[in-house]
């Protein structure tokens, strides 16, 4: 079972999150994070820079990109990441990857993989989840054992991830991703969850069936998982209180 942080804010979600990452670094300056982007991980990076903690030996490997927006455009992922995590935080621009980020897009994935692969794995990675139940870009029906990789977008990712955009045209309708396969190997998976509209999707990822048409279920088959989510996220978390109860009565080895 996942531990299941219930808090009252993404505020405060974010500075649990931001203590998990602290523990990391403090103990491995060169730290590999895995990096999520949108509006979900921004209280955690806030509350990280926050901190004012040395991050220029930490290596970061971005969830995914969009394929076919230009080079520099605000809303690719190597624009947000840099925008949002490597500036604030005082990372190393040139230990920060995103997939594609250089060579052709038919062998972006295997490169990725191999980079992955070379920096030692990723140790902590940055999880959000869709209203599809997508982690990364991995869509309903990603193989559990899937790595990155060229992905077509649901219309309802295309629709959620609109609003960052002029028009629901210009969304790309490809990606790059992660795969399930990939995210799964990392060390430790950290899920942030916000509001209701991801209530469904969480508690169908936490504690429903383990499918492929829920793909963020593959984190129930992770040895090291914490989840941490708002009230109204938690709302169909039919074990909600043992989750409450069990972060009240941590062993104090537990709280370090």
């Amino acid at each position: 079972m996942a531990e299941v942080v219930i808090v009252e804010s993404a505020e405060t979600a974010g500075e649990v999150a931001a203590d998990e990452i602290e523990k990391l670094v403090r103990a491995n300056p060169r730290a590999v994070l895995g990096l999520a982007t949108g509006s979900t991980p921004l209280t955690t990076w806030r509350a990280l820079a926050a901190r004012g903690l040395d991050l220029s030996q930490v290596r970061g490997f971005a969830l995914d990109e969009y394929v076919g927006l230009p080079a520099g455009h605000p809303e690719s992922y190597r624009s947000v990441i840099t925008r949002e995590v490597v500036e604030p935080l005082g990372l190393t621009p040139s230990l920060v990857r995103v997939p594609a980020d250089d060579g052709p897009i038919e062998t972006a994935g295997a490169d990725y993989e191999a980079a992955i692969t070379a920096a030692g794995g990723v140790d902590l990675q940055i999880l959000g989840i869709g209203r599809t139940g997508h982690i990364g870009f991995n869509e309903p029906g990603s193989s559990f054992a899937s790595l990155t990789r060229v992905k077509t977008l649901t219309e309802q990712t295309r629709l959620d991830n609109a609003r960052f955009f002029d028009s629901l045209d210009d969304v790309p309708k490809h990606c790059i991703t992660q795969g399930l396969g990939t995210i799964m190997r990392a060390r430790h998976l950290v899920l942030l969850a916000f509001g209701s509209g991801k209530a469904s999707a969480l508690a169908r990822a936490v504690e429903g069936p383990v499918t492929a048409s829920l793909p963020g279920s593959a984190i129930q088959l992770h040895q090291r998982v914490t989840v941490i989510v708002d009230e109204e996220a938690a709302a169909d978390l039919e074990f909600a209180d043992y989750y409450r109860y069990a972060w009240a009565n941590r062993l104090d080895w537990e709280k370090l």
